[in-house]
């Protein structure tokens, strides 16, 4: 009896284990905590050390993995900027606000697109309840300080204060030292930095908070182009042996900036004794730019749905309830923000679909339900670089589609030619081997999920032929490109 009661007691904690992440301890008291989100701007899944670089420099956000946990299966909610901030802000997917890319959605030549894309909005409605909004009814004080990019003006959708954030998408040129052309941000000293200045108001805002709950939001203008760093970092990377994809010096020494302001956050935190109740996430909007940094072994980047394009960094930090240097392989996506949020304030349900789940349980060591993702991108977006951007052609990053996450499999569906490609990206992250002929079965499983869940969301599937698509000119443009490769 007790040989079986040992046993019992030993594959209890095993089975647990294998179906929830890295054991958390509970929250200890009542007290809310405050609330940091940083979001980086086209910083790419591989570009910090945490997650396998080996040019870039970023010994804090070691640090803050170190403290907290990584997740390395965390998703954007869009694989450019706008729609991933509305997906963040909102908790809904693409097809709930309408932002399914940044200005017009009949991006790149027009006599190469098939099909008419769906038409894109251009601002998050003050209508749609923001994460800002949810939490002011728990009582927190709001911020914001960066790139806002749903609008003209963040305090009409719940934050308090706004630094640097407007319509704007990047700084403009030398817009990374002052003075700055931003309407929201006057400098203070000639020359001084943006990254320097924005993390220096944020900490101000947290000095001023009198012991209110805050949510600090610090989406980074960085590392978004026009690449612009000092001098001394660009000189010091420019000396730095690279690997491919991984070696352009002035984009790694603002990653060293993004990284070394995240170092003075992690400091004032410890400092003034609020990193006893402050919860830090960090992670990228999107994927990077593959022109200029490689996400191998991810396929394609920023504009793409592909892994390279929306699979994003994420950190979690939250002292006495995370447990430092942990790990979760749980497939997570930037519209759970919204819900985790919302649970761990008791902060009030906005009359709204949220699309997310809590990640609470997760962040404590326990198991979510497992479900889907669903990515849906009714637009065209030109590419890149045609040699570099890995995407489904070389013409666009984008063509119209949606694509369906379950489990290890994934399925990407195409609105011009009807057209499906399978992936086990367990095995195959990188999106090499399309396995729709050696899986019939399970493509069209995940693409009955899939057309389901559009009809569910009232997701639009753009069908009207473009008149003025040429065949003849895509068929060269496709042959210039083969010849060039040789």
């Amino acid at each position: 009896m007790y040989k079986y009661f040992s046993i019992y007691f030993l594959v209890i904690p095993v089975l647990f284990l294998l179906n929830s992440c890295q054991r958390g301890r509970e929250q200890k008291g009542t007290e809310l905590p405050n609330i940091i989100y940083i979001n980086v701007d086209d910083l790419g899944w591989s570009d910090t050390e945490v997650f396998g670089s080996t040019f870039y420099e970023t010994p804090n956000i070691n640090r803050l993995a170190l403290e907290g946990m990584t997740f390395t299966n965390g998703y954007a909610g869009a694989s450019n900027c706008a729609p991933s901030r509305a997906c963040l802000m909102s908790g809904q997917n693409t097809p709930r606000h309408g932002m399914y890319t940044v200005a017009n959605s009949d991006r790149g030549n027009t006599k190469l697109r098939r099909i008419v894309p769906t038409p894109n909005t251009t601002v998050l409605h003050d209508s749609v309840i923001t994460i800002a909004e949810m939490l002011k009814t728990a009582g927190y004080r709001t911020g914001t300080f960066g790139k806002w990019h749903l609008g003209e003006d963040p305090t009409t959708q719940g934050f308090d204060i706004n630094i640097g954030g407007g319509e704007r998408g990047n700084p403009g040129k030398s817009g990374y030292f002052s003075p700055y052309n931003l309407k929201n941000l006057q400098a203070e000293s000639e020359g001084e930095n943006l990254t320097d200045r924005l993390t220096d108001e944020a900490i101000k805002f947290m000095e001023e908070t009198n012991g209110e709950p805050f949510f600090l939001y610090l989406p980074y203008y960085a590392v978004h182009t026009p690449l612009q760093t000092f001098r001394r970092l660009e000189d010091k990377y420019a000396q730095k042996e690279g690997n491919e994809g991984q070696f352009n010096a002035r984009y790694a020494g603002m990653v060293e900036t993004v990284d070394t302001n995240i170092g003075k956050l992690l400091s004032f935190l410890k400092r003034t004794g609020l990193d006893d109740h402050t919860l830090v996430i960090f992670t990228s909007d999107n994927g990077g730019i593959r022109d200029i940094s490689y996400q191998d072994p991810l396929r394609a980047g920023k504009g793409s749905y592909y892994e390279g394009g929306i699979r994003v960094p994420y950190i979690f930090k939250w002292k006495g309830v995370i447990t430092p240097d942990s790990k979760c392989e749980t497939a997570i996506v930037n519209l759970d923000i919204f819900p985790t949020l919302m649970e761990l304030t008791r902060a009030k349900r906005p009359e709204q679909n949220l699309d997310g789940v809590s990640l609470m349980p997760l962040l404590k060591g326990r198991a979510i339900e497992t479900r889907a993702l669903y990515f849906h991108f009714p637009i065209y977006l030109e590419a890149y670089n045609p040699v570099t951007d890995r995407g489904r052609d070389p013409l666009f990053r984008t063509r119209p589609g949606s694509v369906i996450i379950d489990g290890k499999w994934k399925l990407h569906h195409y609105f011009e030619d009807d057209a499906m490609e399978l992936y086990n990206i367990e095995e195959d992250v990188s999106e090499a081997r399309d396995l729709v002929s050696e899986f019939p079965g399970k493509a069209a499983e995940l693409y009955e999920k899939l057309d389901l869940w559009r009809a569910h969301i009232n997701a639009p599937v753009p069908k009207d032929l473009n008149p003025e698509y040429d065949q003849n000119l895509e068929s060269e443009k496709l042959s210039e490109y083969l010849i060039s490769k040789k």
